[in-house]
């Protein structure tokens, strides 16, 4: 994954040209997707907000993720990410015209896994097992990132590789 890539300025740009509005849920990375593009500046032309949803019942409870599903697999999973990411673009809507209604986003984006150092308690899933989700009109999707080091490296990592997936979405969005 390039440099260029993970620098949110051209993602913000891009997203900007096409009006397009976006918004963040986290778990893993508390909130450090969020601060990389709100360090942007005119970033809020573009960026709604970020729900960090760190503790399983609020991915339920805020994003709408399928209880079910968390109960079953746990929170470090693809739908999971996916549901997190779909959720965020519908919790975090807002009015775009003046009639008021507020309209789902068009993209959302998604992170959850575990920054270690020790496994997930509830799957057992290793250190640096990684989700991070992507939702918009062309659909969801999810990218298992299989990262390293320590908590703090394998945070840096996701947040690169959720913005390297924002600008390949991006992409996507403006070519179909």
């Amino acid at each position: 994954m390039s440099t260029r890539a993970a620098e949110p300025r051209d993602q913000l740009k891009l997203a900007a040209a096409l009006g397009l509005r976006l918004a963040v849920a986290e778990s893993l990375t508390g909130g450090l997707l969020a601060d990389a593009i709100v360090s942007v500046p005119g970033a809020s032309r573009v960026f709604s907000g970020g729900v960090v949803a760190y503790d399983t019942y609020l991915k339920h409870s805020l994003l709408g993720v399928d209880a079910e599903l968390l109960r079953t697999r746990g929170p470090v999973d693809s739908e999971v990410a996916e549901q997190m990411a779909r959720g965020v673009r519908h919790a975090l809507a807002v009015p775009r015209d003046s009639s008021g209604e507020a309209e789902p986003l068009e993209l959302g984006l998604a992170t959850t896994g575990v920054a270690g150092p020790d496994p997930d308690p509830a799957t057992g899933q290793p250190a640096g097992t990684v989700w991070v989700g992507v939702s918009s009109r062309l659909g969801d999707r999810s990218l298992l990132l299989r990262a390293t080091g320590d908590r703090a490296s394998i945070r840096a990592q996701t947040v690169r590789a959720a913005l390297s997936e924002c600008a390949v979405e991006l992409q996507n969005l403006a070519t179909k």
